[in-house]
């Protein structure tokens, strides 16, 4: 699932992960709240959430805190953001986000980075 209010980067993460892994199927929201609808209705939980810090109406932040009051917690998030601000950084892993990556400016640098948490996932899974 990646939750994010920039159309752009939405398109660019979908197209890098359907080049990479066509198979996968990719859920998104424009803000937390569309997030956390998608998620309480969900039969199957995804895998694994991208989630923006920036955005209206729910921010990152009270997207995490929301998670765990949804018993929702347990679910791998990595957070995007354009922000490397170390307060952030130290506020996120309060919820106990996996990684926390400066959005890239280059489509190159997007593949790069989903084909390593694509991998890393399935090395998980594996072991």
């Amino acid at each position: 699932m990646l939750i994010d209010d920039d159309e752009d980067d939405r398109e660019f993460f979908l197209e890098v992960l359907g080049e990479i892994r066509p198979e996968l199927k990719c859920i998104t929201a424009r803000n937390g709240r569309e997030g956390l609808e998608l998620l309480t209705g969900m039969a199957d939980y995804p895998d694994i959430i991208f989630l923006d810090l920036n955005m209206p109406l729910m921010n990152g932040h009270q997207f995490l805190g929301e998670l765990s009051k949804h018993n929702l917690s347990t679910i791998p998030v990595i957070v995007l953001t354009t922000s490397s601000d170390r307060l952030s950084v130290n506020e996120t892993q309060k919820f106990g986000v996996r990684s926390f990556i400066t959005k890239p400016d280059k489509i190159s640098v997007w593949e790069t980075m989903i084909r390593g948490v694509v991998e890393a996932m399935e090395h998980d899974r594996r072991n």
